[in-house]
């Protein structure tokens, strides 16, 4: 009878106890992803990628990209779908992989968008001063006031994330489905004038400008755009029916955005010239810089378009798209940051006070946290010359792809394991397409993505300090990664002793 009363007061406790809250419903988890994926690789950079490698190059590796993408995404649908948990990732590799790599990969994903975090500010102080000039207001009054923003967003209830998340995202969203309408509509004659037809596809050296290295140039610069569509993972521990709507979101999300890249690099192609001046002009204009960035959206893609259907204030217009594109990302970045943290914490990988939750379920301590890494990351790129900063960007340059790789390879130890325990794979809750091929061909070209970083600094003027600044990401990963070995001395996770439980 005691032990009875034990148990239900210790339930009930349980039950009263602060948690995650599955607040998230399906059109926040598809525009999580989404607002993660599309942002200035889009809006600005594609005209770059198609002057560099031409309309058939730029097409070619955005389309295998997206391939690798795709790829991902059934592996992480299928693990997220069967053990939704906020540590998605971390946690994945620490049951199916080992707990060493599992610590690596927590803290390799938390500073890279606790970083991603001071570069959005970085980046918006820029995009104010096309409206605000430094002399006018202090470039670091944008970036706290943004931050703010970012924090408040995040702080109450992970429903409040949803919805300004899923806001921001739309903005983006209706711009580039306007951008594919007006486009259609120019490339078939009915607007701005006489359609170019296939012309630009055979103008000079198109459709493939530099052969085979000028599409792995574009390759490169691709594989950095998709990043975001991850994050589903993450969103997955406190979403609505997961069962249902991670494999929804994994479909309809891959599809959305590979169509947005796809599209719209299809549309430039038929439009503007690979040796369009503009093109050139923006490609090559410094972004890091108010007149560069400036400069830039002015002869974005998006932008010359607009301008083409008559939109007379099409710069200002697309710097408003962007500016919502980098809070956007900020925002994200912040949510999955602070998930990650909680995570690390609540598997004893990093100090117990980041688990503590508000009664709505916010690791309020996390967020704190990175929230203040965020704003110290970009205090640093206001000191001296700001080598500090750069050198924590490109910290975080590669972390993505080794998320990825990571997910890639712990979704092959899952399955290993879930035959090796004898469970039959049609009863998976959702089943990865293409295994095994899926997840090693997305390791391999990740991988590719990964080597290929060093490329120009081999092939050019090579120095020890290049080559560190691409590889520094990397080499913090693996220190993690081995430090965490050395220490601890566990193995490597045997698939007939795998944690398949479906909870954490």
């Amino acid at each position: 009878m005691a032990n009875n009363q034990v148990s239900s007061n210790n339930n009930q406790q349980s039950e009263e106890a602060p948690h995650l809250h599955r607040k998230l419903k399906a059109r926040h988890l598809n525009m999580i992803a989404i607002g993660g994926a599309i942002g200035t690789g889009l809006f600005v950079a594609s005209g770059g990628t198609i002057t560099g490698a031409g309309p058939g190059g730029a097409l070619v590796a955005y389309g295998a990209i997206g391939v690798m993408v795709f790829f991902l995404m059934q592996s992480l649908g299928e693990m997220a779908t069967y053990c939704p948990t906020s540590g998605a990732f971390e946690v994945f590799a620490t049951r199916y992989v080992s707990k060493s790599f599992g610590f690596a990969q927590g803290w390799n994903y938390w500073y890279n968008w606790a970083i991603t975090v001071a570069a959005e500010l970085v980046a918006a102080t820029i995009v104010m001063q096309y409206w605000f000039p430094e002399s006018m207001v202090p470039a670091w009054i944008w970036s706290l006031l943004f931050l703010i923003i970012l924090f408040v967003l995040n702080a109450f209830t992970v429903r409040g994330f949803g919805e300004s998340e899923f806001w921001f995202a739309s903005i983006k969203v209706v711009t580039v489905i306007v951008f594919l309408v007006l486009g259609l509509l120019m490339v078939i004659g009915i607007l701005g004038g006489k359609s170019p037809g296939f012309t630009n596809f055979t103008r000079g050296d198109a459709p493939f400008v530099n052969g085979f290295w000028g599409i792995m140039g574009v390759f490169m610069i691709a594989g950095f755009s998709f990043q975001g569509t991850e994050m589903i993972g993450i969103a997955a521990g406190e979403t609505q029916d997961p069962e249902t709507n991670v494999p929804r979101a994994t479909r309809a999300v891959f599809v959305r955005i590979l169509l947005f890249y796809i599209g719209a690099i299809a549309v430039i192609s038929f439009l503007i010239p690979y040796t369009d001046p503009a093109l050139l002009q923006g490609a090559s204009a410094d972004s890091d810089t108010a007149q560069g960035f400036t400069e830039a959206v002015t002869k974005s893609p998006f932008t010359l378009l607009f301008e083409r259907a008559g939109i007379a204030v099409a710069a200002g217009v697309m710097n408003a798209v962007i500016l919502t594109s980098i809070l956007s990302a900020g925002n994200s970045g912040m949510y999955v940051a602070t998930r990650m943290l909680y995570s690390l914490a609540k598997e004893k990988k990093a100090p117990a006070v980041f688990a503590r939750l508000t009664s709505h379920g916010v690791p309020i301590v996390a967020l704190i946290v990175t929230s203040l890494v965020g704003a110290l990351c970009f205090a640093t790129s206001r000191v001296g010359t700001g080598q500090v900063y750069v050198w924590l960007v490109n910290a975080s340059g590669l972390a993505g792809f080794i998320t990825w790789m990571g997910i890639a390879w712990s979704h092959y130890c899952f399955r290993r394991a879930y035959k090796a325990q004898g469970k039959a794979v049609e009863e998976l809750p959702y089943k990865a397409l293409f295994y095994p091929a899926g997840p090693i061909i997305a390791l391999v070209m990740c991988a590719i993505v990964v080597v290929g970083q060093s490329l120009d600094v081999i092939n050019g003027d090579f120095s020890i300090l290049s080559f560190l600044g691409i590889y520094i990401g990397l080499i913090f990963f693996l220190a993690l990664w081995i430090g965490h070995k050395l220490i601890t001395r566990c193995s490597a996770v045997k698939p007939e002793e795998a944690d398949l439980s479906r909870h954490v």
